[in-house]
């Protein structure tokens, strides 16, 4: 780093020395400081305080930590040098004009109701919200505007409810700039969570398969759904309704189940299979079944109960 400083001054000490001829009559070339200076977090550097002559160029010189927000740092010029020369000792300072101190505050500029409302869905949706949907908010009570850096924010959020982001609730969160810590607050909100829903666009029956029903996406308000609605498109070409859905309503998962392929007192084929052994035999079936499912069934000639897996509606796999 010390070379890279080095090479910098070496170069300015000759900016320097081309500039003292154009300043007239063998005059060197001066340096003049600013009343005030504006500076960001980063801290204070020499050539936000110092204006040159336009032949030269000042390098990237830190001088002092930037103050605090809504402070102002006054520097001397004689303090001004000293920190100068702890870092470029052969700076020539013999011909600095302008005033005797330097005020430097921070830049800032106003944080108004939408940015910061912004930031706080923003920080929702990512850390709370996620895949459920769209976060929609609003602060219920005016925002009063707030002084911040003129730089980039971050927002924290520090304060929710166990349940997460609520229909109607008090958000506690920080602002930081960097590693400063600019305020907090409390703020009243409301919020909305959007999301593609299945919904019945006409009167659903029961006992409907689902794959036939009249169903269509609809964005809508999820924020207070405590229940998941079924998969749309529906594929499976074996599940319906197991209860009436009016327009408008969401198909909740509850809604849907197998239908049956086995009916309760059919006769079906029965297939019991360990190595190269295989029996066949006709059962009853003592309960409807869906593909896969397990059902009880009966030897109609033993009238022993036995237990199998629904292959078809004409097959079952017996289980022992």
């Amino acid at each position: 780093m010390t070379n890279i400083f080095d090479k910098l001054w070496r170069a300015f000490a000759l900016l320097l020395a081309a500039a003292a001829p154009a300043a007239g009559a063998g005059a060197p070339a001066s340096f003049a400081l600013v009343p005030e200076a504006k500076v960001d977090s980063s801290g204070i550097f020499l050539s936000q305080i110092v204006r040159p002559p336009p032949s030269a160029t000042l390098p990237l010189l830190r001088l002092a930590p930037a103050p605090p927000l809504g402070q102002t740092t006054p520097l001397s010029r004689q303090q001004i040098i000293d920190l100068a020369k702890t870092t470029a000792p052969e700076l020539d300072t013999t011909n600095w004009t302008g005033p005797s101190a330097v005020r430097v505050s921070r830049r800032t500029r106003e944080l108004g109701q939408a940015e910061v409302t912004d930031m706080l869905r923003t920080a929702l949706q990512r850390d709370y919200v996620g895949s459920r949907g769209e976060l929609e908010l609003r602060l219920t009570q005016p925002w009063t505007p707030v002084t911040v850096p003129d730089e980039p924010l971050a927002l924290r959020v520090t304060d929710l409810p166990l349940a997460g982001v609520m229909p109607n609730e008090v958000a506690g969160f920080e602002l930081w700039c960097g590693k400063e810590r600019i305020g907090a607050w409390q703020e009243a909100t409301a919020a909305r969570v959007w999301h593609e829903a299945p919904v019945a666009h006409s009167q659903l029956q029961r006992g409907q398969l689902l794959r036939e029903a009249d169903i269509v996406l609809e964005r809508r308000d999820v924020l207070g759904q405590h229940e998941a609605c079924i998969r749309f498109p529906v594929t499976d070409e074996y599940l319906e309704l197991n209860a009436s859905v009016s327009v408008g309503s969401p198909v909740w998962a509850r809604y849907a189940h197998p239908r049956p392929v086995l009916r309760r007192g059919h006769l079906v084929e029965a297939v019991f299979q360990e190595g190269d052994l295989m029996i066949s035999l006709k059962v009853e079936t003592l309960e409807d079944g869906a593909l896969g499912q397990t059902v009880r069934v009966r030897n109609p000639k033993t009238r022993r109960e036995l237990v199998g897996k629904v292959q078809n509606e004409d097959l079952v796999l017996i289980t022992l």
